[in-house]
């Protein structure tokens, strides 16, 4: 007989996608705003992504090496993106050896004592992000002025990021048309709204995530600090600047939406994005830090078992 009859366990439709394809398709959605960063922030910039992508494959080449014991999985892509992410979180004129000790955080913490990917409870480049703002907080919150690009990039000229002027009272903030571009003080990625936007279409069109998670974070701070603006606009400014601002759209986009710390289902994603929304809003208008997306993100990740448990996915052909 030639014609074998094979049988297998259901399901039986294959999508195409893999853990790499999805990865460098991120990558590729972070293009706009890598190369906004490299225009505005310029020598720094390119240095504090390559130190931080190639010290976080590095690391994860060696755990798996030397301690775990586990097959390499540094060309999925997931230790460059991690990489990509935590350089997108951090001031352009942070030292080589911050950026090491955060690579380590993210890689070592975040991701590979949990077990390496897929297994990891919060988001890793968030891990690294905030170990080195609890760390080394006057390093992390010292930023470059845009444009200013000196040939010893530690030493340039610094300024504020719109939420710190918030946090201190001032009322001359950059426009809405530099809030979109990118021109003001900030993190590598989070700048530049237009070019963040363009890579979450990228991601909707080919389908890497849904517009569960990110619009429903935007839509919730967007009401929350909209409400507060109306009660007291003399207090609270334009909801508008708090979605252009900081980094919400940064990890509203790429941040929440990482497949192994977010729910399963579509209503559980809606509420792990409300969460978040309103854990932002909370502390960027109540709390002494002026941004608020990072500790609420890793919230919201120690909870999303929780969110799975209650709202769970429909089973494969189920209604």
């Amino acid at each position: 007989m030639e014609n074998k009859l094979i049988i297998s366990p259901s399901p039986h439709i294959h999508s195409g996608d893999s853990v790499s394809k999805n990865m460098y398709g991120v990558l590729i959605a972070l293009l706009p705003a890598l190369l906004v960063s490299l225009y505005y922030f310029g020598l720094g910039a390119l240095i504090v992504t390559l130190v931080s992508v190639l010290s976080c494959v590095l690391f994860e080449f060696l755990i798996q090496k030397f301690l775990i014991k586990q097959p390499q999985t540094i060309y999925d892509g997931s230790a460059v993106l991690t990489g990509l992410l935590l350089a997108f979180n951090l001031p352009s004129n942070l030292p080589i050896w911050i950026i090491l000790i955060g690579a380590l955080a993210a890689i070592g913490i975040g991701k590979m004592s949990f077990g390496g990917l897929g297994n990891n409870i919060f988001n890793p480049a968030l891990v690294g992000r905030v170990f080195l703002l609890i760390s080394f907080p006057a390093q992390m919150t010292t930023w470059p002025v845009p444009g200013t690009i000196p040939m010893d990039y530690v030493d340039g000229q610094t300024g504020a990021t719109i939420l710190s002027l918030l946090n201190e009272g001032a009322t001359e903030l950059p426009s809405y048309t530099d809030m979109l571009l990118g021109n003001m003080g900030g993190s590598l990625g989070e700048v530049s709204a237009i070019a963040l936007l363009l890579g979450f279409a990228f991601l909707l069109v080919r389908k890497i995530i849904s517009w569960h998670i990110p619009v429903s974070i935007i839509l919730t701070t967007f009401v929350f600090t909209g409400i507060m603006h109306l009660v007291n606009p003399a207090e609270y400014v334009n909801p508008i600047i708090h979605i252009l601002s900081g980094g919400l759209l940064l990890g509203a986009i790429f941040m929440a939406t990482d497949y192994v710390t977010s729910p399963m289902s579509k209503s559980g994603m809606l509420v792990f994005g409300i969460g978040i929304g309103l854990l932002t809003s909370v502390i960027r208008l109540f709390g002494a830090y002026p941004e608020g997306m990072s500790f609420a993100i890793l919230i919201m990740n120690a909870l999303t078992p929780l969110i799975n448990m209650y709202f769970k996915p429909k089973h494969f052909g189920g209604k």
